[in-house]
């Protein structure tokens, strides 16, 4: 396998880790929202923190639906973070992508040229 093969390969598997982050954020999102429905109908009048409703008397479903808001809010914050993180991998690979291949593209136009002038030197000393 050369290194450009293999750079072409961690960029495709470093954009389907993009993917599946930002696939995470929104199922983050959609779970977010879940505990905040769910928070709503258990009770008139939640208690908020911030933009978070709460419930403080103790019933099934008040877990339920905490458990809904915290694993929703880790789950969008490391989606974007991850999708951040493999955004900026997979740049990274396709920039030294572009190196190797304006490279191998140089080598190539030296060895052409090797060829025609000592093609020509042949043809003149004949």
């Amino acid at each position: 396998m050369s290194f450009r093969e293999y750079l072409h390969e961690k960029a495709e598997e470093s954009r389907h880790n993009e993917t599946l982050a930002y696939l995470m954020f929104l199922a983050g999102a959609v779970f977010f929202v879940g505990g905040i429905l769910a928070t709503l109908s258990l009770s008139e009048e939640p208690q908020w923190f911030l933009i978070i409703p709460y419930f403080t008397q103790s019933s099934s479903g008040t877990f339920l639906s905490l458990a809904l808001l915290i694993c929703g809010i880790a789950m969008v914050f490391f989606g974007v973070a991850a999708g951040v993180n493999y955004s900026r991998d997979r740049g990274w690979y396709m920039q030294e992508l572009k190196k190797a291949g304006s490279l191998e593209q140089g080598l190539m136009k030296r060895e052409t040229d090797n060829k025609k002038n000592g093609r020509k030197k042949k043809t003149e000393t004949t």
